[in-house]
């Protein structure tokens, strides 16, 4: 490295060349989940069609939207639009489309004339895809002629050109394979893709979006379209459940330009589901819009509150978690000029759309609940039930610190802590069972592994308010060990180990067991799971040996294999099958299911938090019928199905 610092040493990066080399600062990742994002990229410029209205029909100029895996890796997006424009641009002197495709904050989303409203603002969607893509190509049907342009890294093979014949169709395809060179994959997950296609269909009410896997013999497609929009997500939301009340609540409304849909309606349960988006970005972070919302429910019962019956039943007022105990909502606003936190728009940051939200919402809930006063006595008497499990949970939890404040460790008896302080090196081991307890205690590294033994299954979180899970025996001793408080209380930065490692025998008991645990982190810890901090331990089933050499199998095609590569008869070769941990020696036990460097661990991943939500529901809920009917659907594929 030279010492000299000149003029010399400063790069300028020219056209596309910044996105390549830094593709983490346009699309977050390398992962797939950025190898999607060129997917959706494409997919928010059709959305932007659909959410322009044409003043001639009253709808969007887009309603039909179509994604297609097609082999090798390729993507094929259409849209029944207006088309990329294709004209030669004045400034520029090339075609519109040209522009669109190469140029970083080059678009139509910077003119409100052209689009109100959009999610895409930067102007650096389409052309980071065609940056990151080894080819693509576009085409454009507009009055009666097929424009095309195709591109190589980025960079036009040659201007933009009328490809012959003629086209009854309108709008823009979209064709473009990710570069190999820059992806850790460029295979695309079906689901995924789908889920994400499916929220985007609720939001916009009419609008048709179909995903084909044409990677299949059999093309695999999904297609969504709802009319009844955001009425529709909740409902979807709530299928499963017992609902107080059987429409949803719609509010919408439109003030200083900001557009305010809201759906809500409670269910029995004792979880809060809350989506919020602006422009159709999901803001996970929450924003202005949500704090406004959250702000006009929580005063809006508790105004009802002082003049009802109820009044003297509660002598505090109502919190915001007591009032969103059992809510289920989808909040979807659409503003002109977003103020987003960051390139990954997380959270809507618009001090003006509070008051707005808040003031739409607030109005409406009122002349809701007036008009229905049945619907308003019974969200109060969930509320306040709400609010004296969590009175009763404080108090549990006061105990417990003054408990262990009388103890100098404050951590569970059953607990083997490790050596090691720094939490990003420390990895604990939920174990079931005081047999199997034992053994990962003698075989664990003492520096940075701890071990903690349950005994028995846990209680199921999904069927009782927090109160009963803070006080819960099964349930206090992980809780302590984590270190981090549970529910609202939970502080991720107090975690004190990085690694959260479910082991479980392999069977249908320790399936149940881990189902409890998982049920429980998604709940009461939901952080754990976002930040990819739980894991599931994989220990073998069997123990193959012959001729001193000792392998081992973690289902029966492996067990199979190993006895088949043996070139013995199988009824001279050792096969011992594992009921349980407890059955392995420490040794055995480090080997195959704790030793870094062999072991088989899966990380917990939350891709789809509709699709989480829906499935511990279905599994873990009181309604019995859902459970039924994924039983039947999944009889024949799973060969322990125990739910």
């Amino acid at each position: 490295m030279s010492a000299k610092y000149t003029a010399e040493n400063i790069q300028v990066l020219k056209g596309l060349e910044a996105v390549r080399k830094r593709p983490g600062m346009y699309i977050g990742t390398t992962s797939i989940d950025g190898l999607h994002h060129l997917v959706f990229e494409v997919v928010d410029n059709s959305i932007d069609e659909a959410m322009a209205i044409n003043p001639d029909t009253g709808k969007g100029f887009c309603d039909d939207i179509l994604v297609v895996l097609e082999g090798n890796d390729i993507v094929r997006v259409e849209d029944n639009g207006r088309g990329i424009p294709v004209d030669i641009h004045p400034g520029e002197g090339v075609s519109a489309l040209e522009l669109v495709m190469t140029r970083l904050h080059a678009g139509g989303k910077f003119d409100k004339n052209s689009y109100k409203v959009s999610g895409g603002l930067h102007g650096v969607g389409v052309s980071v895809v065609n940056a990151l893509s080894e080819w693509c190509e576009a085409f454009v049907h507009i009055d009666g002629k097929i424009h095309t342009q195709r591109y190589q890294i980025g960079l036009p093979d040659a201007p933009t050109h009328v490809l012959a014949g003629t086209t009854d169709r309108r709008g823009t395809v979209i064709r473009f394979k990710a570069d190999t060179s820059i992806f850790e994959t460029t295979t695309y997950n079906f689901d995924a893709l789908s889920n994400r296609l499916r929220e985007l269909a609720f939001l916009n009410k009419g609008l048709k979006i179909t995903i084909r896997d044409e990677r299949l013999s059999t093309p695999k497609v999904h297609e969504f379209k709802f009319d009844g929009g955001v009425k529709s997500f909740v409902e979807y939301l709530n299928e499963n459940k017992t609902v107080l009340y059987k429409e949803p609540l719609f509010i919408e409304g439109t003030r200083d330009g900001v557009e305010v849909e809201c759906a809500i309606q409670y269910n029995d349960g004792y979880n809060e589901i809350m989506y919020s988006f602006v422009n159709d970005i999901n803001t996970r972070e929450g924003g202005t819009h949500l704090v406004g919302f959250k702000s006009a429910l929580t005063r809006t019962l508790n105004e009802y509150l002082k003049n009802s019956k109820h009044a003297k039943k509660l002598e505090e007022s109502l919190s915001g978690d007591d009032v969103r105990e059992g809510l289920t909502a989808v909040l979807s606003t659409k503003v002109p000029n977003p103020q987003f936190e960051g390139q990954t728009k997380g959270k809507l940051g618009n001090s003006e759309v509070k008051g707005i939200v808040e003031s739409l919402v607030n109005e409406q809930l009122e002349l809701y609940f007036d008009q229905h006063p049945d619907v308003i006595a019974n969200i109060l008497e969930k509320s306040i039930l709400a609010a004296k499990a969590r009175i009763a949970a404080r108090q549990a939890r006061d105990a417990t610190r003054r408990k262990n404040a009388m103890d100098s460790a404050g951590l569970p008896g059953k607990l083997a802590d490790c050596s090691e302080k720094d939490p990003a090196l420390c990895e604990l081991f939920i174990v079931e069972g005081d047999s199997a307890g034992g053994s990962a205690k003698m075989g664990r590294n003492r520096r940075y592994q701890a071990i903690l033994s349950l005994f028995g299954k846990m209680l199921n979180v999904e069927k009782t308010r927090i109160e009963k899970v803070v006080t819960n025996e099964k349930l206090q001793p992980i809780i302590a060990s984590i270190g981090a408080g549970c529910g609202n209380e939970f502080d991720f930065a107090k975690i004190r180990y990085h690694k959260i490692i479910i082991m479980a025998d392999a069977d249908v008991d320790g399936s149940h067991i881990r189902t409890l645990l998982l049920t429980f982190f998604y709940r009461y810890m939901t952080d754990l799971i976002e930040h990819g901090h739980v894991y599931l331990a994989m220990p073998p089933l069997y123990r193959v040996s012959y001729e001193k050499k000792t392998f081992y199998a973690y289902d029966d095609d492996e067990k199979d294999k190993l006895l088949k590569e043996s070139g013995r008869d199988p009824e001279k070769v050792a096969v011992q099958r594992y009921k349980g941990l407890g059955e392995m020696n420490p040794d055995q036990l480090w080997d195959t299911t704790m030793d870094p460097a062999q072991r088989n661990i899966i990380q917990i991943h939350l891709d789809d938090a509709v699709e989480a939500e829906r499935i511990f529901t279905t599994l873990m809920g009181e309604v019995v019928a859902p459970r039924r009917e994924f039983i039947e659907a999944n009889a024949l594929s799973v060969a322990n199905l125990d739910v």
